[in-house]
């Protein structure tokens, strides 16, 4: 059997297509879906300016010691 040489241009734009293919089923598949967690957002307020933008209830996190596992 002999192997074929494909030029880089050829490969790059396959991968480049593939890649925007499963970006495509991807989202579109999660639009299908929905959201994950319907409760997980910021209580009080429609989502405005301000606030941290983060998880309610994350705050004063100090890591992996405070769970016991520096023990």
């Amino acid at each position: 059997m002999t192997s074929r040489q494909h030029s880089p241009t050829v490969v790059l734009t396959g991968f480049l297509l593939l890649l925007a293919a499963m970006f495509g089923i991807a989202y579109a598949v999660g639009s299908a879906v929905g959201p994950v967690a319907p409760g997980l957002h910021e209580k009080g307020g429609s989502g405005g300016s301000g606030g941290s933008g983060g998880m309610g209830g994350m705050h004063g996190t100090h890591g992996m010691r405070d769970m016991g596992a520096g023990r």
